[in-house]
């Protein structure tokens, strides 16, 4: 289940890709298989460990294409092992809610990024997180939980001030926030209650099969109560300083070869 729509924000073979906060390692997963040379980077080293094992696997099964390259590997987003400008694409999807200093992991991602280079973010979505936040204080009162709650208008400022290009939004999983609703009113830790476990099959349903009814439900929900919204941004390339003098211009080269 993607959050980034690839459509929106498109990816070449060969272009070189991190994946903050990657995760279980879904979006990583489809940049493999798009040709790139993927780097999926989070600070837990057990779903690395397991992001490492399905890179694996899915080379063994010529699932990504010749040149394509996947590497998992811990690491710290506020302290990036990276030098500047080294990847084309940076993803961090359903992470900067977690973090205090959100502002210094947009900072080490426009540093890392390669000016032209292009970003996606996503967050829980201000209004279905609202609901969440109200029906239960265990969802989010946790170790690691979400910390705060984005404005679209809040993010978008935040990665403007770091230097970035917003050029596109969306909403995404609108069939997924009535699923949270419920697991917030009868308990997150409760899998057991009917209404939850008969709307998971559903979603489950949704996912492997992929039918035109749940897609085209979806599609009318995102606007409404999609449960992320999607950010994409550009890195814009420095304006080129000409530090010739006048003696070097090139009217006066121009002249002087006349």
């Amino acid at each position: 289940m993607l959050t980034v729509d690839f459509t929106r924000f498109p990816l070449a073979p060969g272009d070189r890709v991190l994946d903050l906060g990657c995760g279980a390692g879904r979006h990583a997963f489809e940049c493999y298989r798009r040709g790139a040379q993927v780097v999926a980077l989070d600070q837990n080293g057990e779903e690395i460990r397991e992001v490492a094992k399905w890179f694996a696997a899915m080379k063994e099964a010529g699932e990504a294409p010749a040149g394509a390259t996947a590497t998992a590997m811990e690491g710290d987003a506020l302290n990036l092992p990276f030098p500047d400008e080294s990847f084309d694409v940076v993803i961090i999807s359903e992470v900067m809610e977690h973090i205090p200093d959100d502002k210094g992991v947009l900072a080490e991602m426009v540093r890392v990024l390669k000016p032209g280079g292009r970003i996606a973010v996503t967050v829980p979505r201000y209004g279905p997180e609202k609901v969440c936040w109200a029906l239960s204080d265990a969802y989010h009162e946790v170790e690691g939980g979400h910390i705060r709650i984005y404005k679209a208008d809040e993010l978008l400022a935040k990665m403007r001030e770091s230097g970035l290009k917003p050029y596109g939004t969306h909403h995404a999983h609108g069939l997924h926030s009535p699923y949270w609703w419920l697991k917030c009113a009868f308990g997150v830790d409760n899998d057991k209650a009917l209404p939850v476990r008969a709307y998971h099959k559903l979603l489950v349903w949704d996912i492997m099969k992929k039918p035109l009814a749940t897609k085209v439900a979806e599609q009318a929900l995102n606007p409404l109560i999609g449960k992320s919204f999607v950010a994409y941004a550009t890195k814009p390339h420095l304006p080129r300083t000409d530090t010739r003098t006048d003696a070097q211009s090139p009217a006066v080269d121009a002249k002087a070869g006349a």
